[in-house]
Protein backbone atom coordinates (compact mmCIF):
# COMPACT_ATOMS: atom_id res chain seq x y z
CA UNK A 1 0.00 0.00 0.00
CA UNK A 2 1.16 3.40 -0.92
CA UNK A 3 1.75 6.15 1.76
CA UNK A 4 -0.50 8.49 -0.21
CA UNK A 5 -3.37 5.63 0.45
CA UNK A 6 -3.32 6.16 3.81
CA UNK A 7 -3.55 9.67 3.88
CA UNK A 8 -7.18 9.64 2.60
CA UNK A 9 -8.81 7.65 5.32
CA UNK A 10 -6.70 9.80 7.89
CA UNK A 11 -7.69 13.42 6.45
CA UNK A 12 -11.61 12.48 7.33
CA UNK A 13 -10.45 12.63 10.66
CA UNK A 14 -9.77 15.78 12.91
CA UNK A 15 -5.94 15.81 14.34
CA UNK A 16 -5.24 13.82 17.36
CA UNK A 17 -8.91 11.81 16.85
CA UNK A 18 -9.69 8.21 15.23
CA UNK A 19 -12.32 6.77 13.75
CA UNK A 20 -13.58 5.58 17.35
CA UNK A 21 -13.10 9.18 18.88
CA UNK A 22 -16.24 10.59 20.15
CA UNK A 23 -15.59 14.31 18.49
CA UNK A 24 -15.40 12.37 15.12
CA UNK A 25 -18.56 10.12 14.95
CA UNK A 26 -20.45 13.69 16.11
CA UNK A 27 -18.61 15.45 13.03
CA UNK A 28 -19.97 12.99 10.62
CA UNK A 29 -23.13 12.74 12.04
CA UNK A 30 -23.40 16.60 11.85
CA UNK A 31 -21.81 16.75 8.15
CA UNK A 32 -24.46 13.51 7.52
CA UNK A 33 -27.36 16.25 8.85
CA UNK A 34 -25.98 18.98 6.66
CA UNK A 35 -26.39 16.68 4.14
CA UNK A 36 -30.16 15.91 4.68
CA UNK A 37 -31.17 19.44 5.00
CA UNK A 38 -29.26 20.37 1.57
CA UNK A 39 -31.98 17.08 -0.40
CA UNK A 40 -34.97 18.67 1.74
CA UNK A 41 -34.34 22.40 0.97
CA UNK A 42 -33.09 21.38 -2.57
CA UNK A 43 -29.72 22.95 -2.83
CA UNK A 44 -28.62 20.67 -5.64
CA UNK A 45 -25.51 20.77 -7.48
CA UNK A 46 -25.35 23.39 -10.43
CA UNK A 47 -23.28 21.98 -12.92
CA UNK A 48 -23.47 24.77 -15.52
CA UNK A 49 -20.01 26.59 -16.26
CA UNK A 50 -19.18 29.86 -15.39
CA UNK A 51 -18.94 31.16 -18.57
CA UNK A 52 -23.03 30.42 -18.53
CA UNK A 53 -23.87 31.69 -15.97
CA UNK A 54 -22.18 35.21 -16.63
CA UNK A 55 -23.47 34.83 -20.07
CA UNK A 56 -27.06 34.59 -18.38
CA UNK A 57 -26.45 37.37 -15.67
CA UNK A 58 -25.38 39.13 -18.93
CA UNK A 59 -28.31 38.42 -21.22
CA UNK A 60 -30.99 39.14 -18.43
CA UNK A 61 -29.73 42.85 -17.81
CA UNK A 62 -29.78 43.25 -21.40
CA UNK A 63 -33.60 41.67 -21.92
CA UNK A 64 -34.70 44.05 -19.18
CA UNK A 65 -32.85 46.75 -21.01
CA UNK A 66 -34.47 46.88 -23.43
CA UNK A 67 -37.79 47.14 -22.13
CA UNK A 68 -36.09 50.35 -19.90
CA UNK A 69 -34.98 51.70 -23.45
CA UNK A 70 -38.37 50.91 -25.61
CA UNK A 71 -41.12 52.53 -22.93
CA UNK A 72 -38.41 55.24 -22.09
CA UNK A 73 -38.94 55.84 -26.19
CA UNK A 74 -43.03 55.57 -26.48
CA UNK A 75 -42.98 57.99 -22.72
CA UNK A 76 -40.61 60.52 -24.88
CA UNK A 77 -42.98 60.11 -27.96
CA UNK A 78 -46.05 60.99 -26.09
CA UNK A 79 -48.22 59.08 -28.84
CA UNK A 80 -49.96 56.59 -26.00
CA UNK A 81 -51.22 58.55 -23.11
CA UNK A 82 -50.37 55.97 -20.75
CA UNK A 83 -48.68 56.40 -17.45
CA UNK A 84 -45.60 55.94 -17.10
CA UNK A 85 -45.59 54.14 -13.56
CA UNK A 86 -47.43 51.01 -15.41
CA UNK A 87 -45.24 50.67 -18.21
CA UNK A 88 -43.16 48.26 -17.28
CA UNK A 89 -44.37 45.08 -15.69
CA UNK A 90 -42.56 43.99 -12.40
CA UNK A 91 -43.26 40.32 -13.23
CA UNK A 92 -40.88 40.75 -16.55
CA UNK A 93 -37.35 40.61 -13.79
CA UNK A 94 -39.06 36.98 -13.34
CA UNK A 95 -39.82 36.33 -16.86
CA UNK A 96 -36.07 37.39 -17.58
CA UNK A 97 -34.83 34.80 -14.90
CA UNK A 98 -36.56 31.97 -16.97
CA UNK A 99 -35.40 32.85 -20.88
CA UNK A 100 -31.81 33.48 -20.02
CA UNK A 101 -31.22 31.39 -17.41
CA UNK A 102 -33.03 28.55 -18.61
CA UNK A 103 -33.68 28.98 -22.53
CA UNK A 104 -34.51 25.56 -22.65
CA UNK A 105 -36.67 24.77 -20.29
CA UNK A 106 -40.48 23.99 -20.74
CA UNK A 107 -41.90 27.06 -18.38
CA UNK A 108 -39.45 29.22 -20.85
CA UNK A 109 -40.90 28.33 -24.41
CA UNK A 110 -42.39 31.07 -26.32
CA UNK A 111 -46.34 29.69 -26.09
CA UNK A 112 -45.53 29.53 -22.09
CA UNK A 113 -44.20 33.36 -22.08
CA UNK A 114 -46.85 34.71 -24.51
CA UNK A 115 -49.97 32.66 -22.98
CA UNK A 116 -49.05 32.55 -19.42
CA UNK A 117 -49.30 36.53 -19.01
CA UNK A 118 -51.42 37.38 -21.55
CA UNK A 119 -53.99 34.41 -20.21
CA UNK A 120 -53.20 35.69 -16.82
CA UNK A 121 -53.80 39.37 -17.30
CA UNK A 122 -57.20 38.79 -18.98
CA UNK A 123 -58.14 36.69 -15.55
CA UNK A 124 -56.88 39.27 -13.76
CA UNK A 125 -58.56 42.05 -15.31
CA UNK A 126 -62.25 40.52 -15.48
CA UNK A 127 -61.57 39.55 -11.67
CA UNK A 128 -61.34 43.19 -10.89
CA UNK A 129 -64.00 44.21 -13.23
CA UNK A 130 -66.65 41.75 -11.32
CA UNK A 131 -65.71 41.32 -7.88
CA UNK A 132 -63.40 44.50 -7.30
CA UNK A 133 -59.97 44.64 -5.01
CA UNK A 134 -59.28 42.67 -1.43
CA UNK A 135 -57.14 39.94 -0.68
CA UNK A 136 -59.43 37.52 -1.88
CA UNK A 137 -59.78 38.53 -5.30
CA UNK A 138 -56.01 38.62 -5.70
CA UNK A 139 -56.01 35.03 -4.54
CA UNK A 140 -58.83 33.88 -6.63
CA UNK A 141 -57.38 35.81 -9.55
CA UNK A 142 -53.68 34.11 -9.52
CA UNK A 143 -55.41 30.43 -8.68
CA UNK A 144 -57.09 30.72 -12.07
CA UNK A 145 -54.87 32.13 -13.62
CA UNK A 146 -52.77 28.96 -12.40
CA UNK A 147 -55.69 26.66 -13.54
CA UNK A 148 -55.88 28.23 -16.85
CA UNK A 149 -52.81 28.03 -17.84
CA UNK A 150 -52.23 24.47 -16.72
CA UNK A 151 -54.81 23.68 -18.92
CA UNK A 152 -53.95 25.81 -21.90
CA UNK A 153 -50.26 24.05 -21.61
CA UNK A 154 -48.66 27.52 -20.97
CA UNK A 155 -47.04 27.52 -17.44
CA UNK A 156 -45.07 30.82 -16.79
CA UNK A 157 -44.74 31.33 -13.19
CA UNK A 158 -44.24 34.60 -13.70
CA UNK A 159 -47.60 35.06 -15.22
CA UNK A 160 -49.28 34.62 -12.01
CA UNK A 161 -46.87 37.42 -10.94
CA UNK A 162 -48.71 39.79 -13.64
CA UNK A 163 -51.96 38.34 -12.44
CA UNK A 164 -51.44 39.37 -8.78
CA UNK A 165 -50.28 42.65 -10.08
CA UNK A 166 -53.20 43.61 -11.67
CA UNK A 167 -55.64 43.27 -8.71
CA UNK A 168 -53.15 45.16 -6.18
CA UNK A 169 -51.74 47.38 -9.01
CA UNK A 170 -54.25 50.48 -7.99
CA UNK A 171 -55.68 53.12 -10.43
CA UNK A 172 -53.46 53.39 -13.04
CA UNK A 173 -53.78 49.95 -14.17
CA UNK A 174 -57.61 49.96 -13.39
CA UNK A 175 -57.64 52.92 -15.56
CA UNK A 176 -56.55 50.65 -18.63
CA UNK A 177 -58.72 48.13 -18.02
CA UNK A 178 -58.05 45.53 -21.22
CA UNK A 179 -55.64 48.08 -22.84
CA UNK A 180 -53.65 46.69 -20.38
CA UNK A 181 -52.63 43.81 -22.59
CA UNK A 182 -51.42 45.19 -25.29
CA UNK A 183 -49.83 48.40 -23.91
CA UNK A 184 -47.94 48.11 -21.84
CA UNK A 185 -47.85 44.28 -21.64
CA UNK A 186 -47.63 42.97 -25.32
CA UNK A 187 -45.44 45.49 -25.60
CA UNK A 188 -42.92 44.32 -23.09
CA UNK A 189 -43.20 40.47 -23.86
CA UNK A 190 -42.48 41.61 -27.52
CA UNK A 191 -39.03 43.19 -26.26
CA UNK A 192 -37.96 40.74 -23.95
CA UNK A 193 -38.71 37.81 -26.23
CA UNK A 194 -36.90 39.44 -29.05
CA UNK A 195 -34.24 40.49 -26.83
CA UNK A 196 -33.49 36.65 -25.68
CA UNK A 197 -33.73 35.32 -29.57
CA UNK A 198 -31.06 37.47 -30.48
CA UNK A 199 -28.56 37.73 -27.84
CA UNK A 200 -29.12 33.73 -27.72
CA UNK A 201 -28.81 33.21 -31.53
CA UNK A 202 -24.96 34.07 -30.39
CA UNK A 203 -24.60 30.91 -28.92
CA UNK A 204 -25.20 27.90 -30.46
CA UNK A 205 -26.21 25.81 -27.79
CA UNK A 206 -28.49 28.53 -26.20
CA UNK A 207 -30.76 28.72 -29.76
CA UNK A 208 -34.19 30.34 -28.84
CA UNK A 209 -36.68 28.62 -29.27
CA UNK A 210 -35.49 25.31 -28.29
CA UNK A 211 -36.67 23.50 -31.21
CA UNK A 212 -34.16 25.48 -32.89
CA UNK A 213 -31.28 24.13 -31.13
CA UNK A 214 -32.63 20.53 -31.39
CA UNK A 215 -32.92 21.60 -35.38
CA UNK A 216 -29.96 22.61 -35.78
CA UNK A 217 -27.92 19.82 -33.73
CA UNK A 218 -26.36 17.81 -35.83
CA UNK A 219 -27.51 13.77 -34.49
CA UNK A 220 -25.06 11.55 -33.14
CA UNK A 221 -25.06 8.51 -34.34
CA UNK A 222 -24.19 5.38 -32.13
CA UNK A 223 -21.32 3.30 -32.27
CA UNK A 224 -23.40 0.27 -32.62
CA UNK A 225 -27.22 -0.47 -32.81
CA UNK A 226 -26.80 -2.30 -29.93
CA UNK A 227 -26.21 -1.16 -26.72
CA UNK A 228 -24.17 -3.13 -24.37
CA UNK A 229 -24.17 -0.79 -21.08
CA UNK A 230 -27.04 0.79 -18.76
CA UNK A 231 -27.08 4.21 -18.15
CA UNK A 232 -26.06 4.77 -14.86
CA UNK A 233 -26.74 8.02 -12.62
CA UNK A 234 -22.70 8.79 -13.23
CA UNK A 235 -23.46 9.10 -17.11
CA UNK A 236 -26.28 11.43 -16.29
CA UNK A 237 -23.81 14.02 -14.13
CA UNK A 238 -21.54 13.48 -16.90
CA UNK A 239 -23.77 14.66 -19.78
CA UNK A 240 -25.24 17.02 -17.81
CA UNK A 241 -21.98 18.92 -16.90
CA UNK A 242 -21.08 18.58 -21.10
CA UNK A 243 -24.49 20.04 -22.13
CA UNK A 244 -23.59 23.22 -19.55
CA UNK A 245 -27.09 24.27 -19.90
CA UNK A 246 -29.04 24.48 -16.29
CA UNK A 247 -31.74 21.47 -16.63
CA UNK A 248 -34.79 21.90 -14.85
CA UNK A 249 -35.09 19.01 -12.74
CA UNK A 250 -33.43 17.60 -9.87
CA UNK A 251 -30.56 14.72 -9.96
CA UNK A 252 -33.54 12.66 -8.26
CA UNK A 253 -36.01 13.41 -10.47
CA UNK A 254 -33.87 12.86 -13.69
CA UNK A 255 -32.75 9.16 -12.08
CA UNK A 256 -36.62 8.62 -11.27
CA UNK A 257 -37.09 9.52 -14.54
CA UNK A 258 -34.73 6.94 -16.08
CA UNK A 259 -35.76 4.28 -13.31
CA UNK A 260 -39.24 4.77 -14.80
CA UNK A 261 -37.90 4.62 -18.29
CA UNK A 262 -36.36 1.22 -17.62
CA UNK A 263 -39.48 -0.16 -16.07
CA UNK A 264 -41.12 0.72 -19.53
CA UNK A 265 -38.10 -0.89 -21.26
CA UNK A 266 -38.52 -3.99 -19.84
CA UNK A 267 -42.09 -4.96 -20.54
CA UNK A 268 -42.83 -7.68 -22.81
CA UNK A 269 -43.48 -5.62 -25.85
CA UNK A 270 -43.22 -7.75 -28.99
CA UNK A 271 -42.29 -7.18 -32.73
CA UNK A 272 -45.68 -6.42 -34.01
CA UNK A 273 -46.66 -9.53 -36.13
CA UNK A 274 -48.64 -7.69 -38.52
CA UNK A 275 -48.53 -4.40 -40.32
CA UNK A 276 -52.23 -3.25 -40.16
CA UNK A 277 -54.01 -0.39 -42.16
CA UNK A 278 -54.84 2.51 -39.30
CA UNK A 279 -52.76 1.19 -37.00
CA UNK A 280 -49.62 3.27 -35.07
CA UNK A 281 -45.90 2.40 -34.87
CA UNK A 282 -42.96 3.56 -33.62
CA UNK A 283 -39.45 2.80 -34.31
CA UNK A 284 -38.11 2.99 -30.63
CA UNK A 285 -35.12 5.31 -31.15
CA UNK A 286 -34.28 8.11 -29.04
CA UNK A 287 -34.21 11.74 -30.00
CA UNK A 288 -33.80 13.09 -33.54
CA UNK A 289 -33.83 9.12 -34.50
CA UNK A 290 -37.46 8.34 -33.21
CA UNK A 291 -40.42 8.66 -35.65
CA UNK A 292 -44.37 7.99 -34.99
CA UNK A 293 -45.98 6.26 -38.41
CA UNK A 294 -49.89 5.81 -38.84
CA UNK A 295 -50.54 2.64 -41.96
CA UNK A 296 -52.96 5.14 -44.23
CA UNK A 297 -53.40 1.94 -46.34
CA UNK A 298 -51.95 -1.55 -47.15
CA UNK A 299 -52.37 -3.53 -50.25
CA UNK A 300 -54.69 -6.97 -49.19
CA UNK A 301 -53.42 -10.11 -47.72
CA UNK A 302 -51.76 -12.04 -50.11
CA UNK A 303 -50.75 -9.46 -52.30
CA UNK A 304 -47.88 -10.52 -54.28
CA UNK A 305 -44.44 -9.55 -52.19
CA UNK A 306 -42.87 -7.19 -54.85
CA UNK A 307 -46.70 -5.21 -55.06
CA UNK A 308 -47.45 -5.52 -50.82
CA UNK A 309 -46.73 -2.37 -50.14
CA UNK A 310 -48.43 0.28 -47.51
CA UNK A 311 -48.48 4.22 -47.39
CA UNK A 312 -48.28 6.07 -43.74
CA UNK A 313 -48.05 9.37 -42.60
CA UNK A 314 -45.72 10.46 -40.16
CA UNK A 315 -47.12 11.41 -37.41
CA UNK A 316 -44.51 13.01 -34.79
CA UNK A 317 -40.75 12.81 -34.71
CA UNK A 318 -38.27 12.76 -38.05
CA UNK A 319 -39.77 13.30 -41.48
CA UNK A 320 -43.13 14.83 -39.30
CA UNK A 321 -46.36 15.07 -41.59
CA UNK A 322 -44.91 13.25 -44.54
CA UNK A 323 -46.38 10.89 -45.57
CA UNK A 324 -44.72 7.74 -47.99
CA UNK A 325 -45.23 4.60 -49.71
CA UNK A 326 -42.74 1.42 -49.12
CA UNK A 327 -43.09 -2.28 -48.99
CA UNK A 328 -45.01 -3.79 -46.17
CA UNK A 329 -41.80 -5.77 -45.06
CA UNK A 330 -39.43 -3.11 -45.15
CA UNK A 331 -42.29 -1.22 -42.91
CA UNK A 332 -42.29 -4.32 -40.97
CA UNK A 333 -38.14 -4.37 -40.06
CA UNK A 334 -38.62 -0.99 -39.28
CA UNK A 335 -41.42 -0.91 -36.60
CA UNK A 336 -40.56 -1.91 -33.49
CA UNK A 337 -44.08 -1.82 -31.91
CA UNK A 338 -47.18 -0.86 -31.77
CA UNK A 339 -48.87 2.92 -30.09
CA UNK A 340 -51.64 4.81 -29.20
CA UNK A 341 -51.85 8.49 -27.68
CA UNK A 342 -52.49 8.87 -24.15
CA UNK A 343 -52.80 12.45 -22.58
CA UNK A 344 -50.99 14.04 -25.52
CA UNK A 345 -48.13 11.24 -25.01
CA UNK A 346 -47.35 8.31 -26.87
CA UNK A 347 -47.29 5.19 -25.08
CA UNK A 348 -46.52 1.92 -25.95
CA UNK A 349 -49.82 -1.01 -26.87
CA UNK A 350 -49.73 -3.73 -24.48
CA UNK A 351 -50.20 -7.59 -25.78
Amino acid sequence: MKYSDLLVPLACFPIGSSPDFPMSRYLMKLQATINELKLLFGFSVNTTSHSEKVISAIGGALGIAGIMWVMHMVVQSQILSVNSSVLIIASMGASAVLLFAVPHGALSQPWAVIGGHLISAVLGITCVKLLGHGPWVAAFAVGIAIGAMYYLRCIHPPGGATALTIVIGGADIDALGYEFLWMPLALNILVIMTVTSCFNWFFGWRRYPVHLAHKLKKPVSPQSSDRQYDLTQEDFAAAMQELDSYVDITPDGLTDLLELAKKHAEKNITHPAQIIAGRIYSNGKLGRLWSIRQVVDAAPVNTHSSKDKVIYKVLAGDGGYETHMCLRKEFHNWARFEVEKHNQQWVKVED
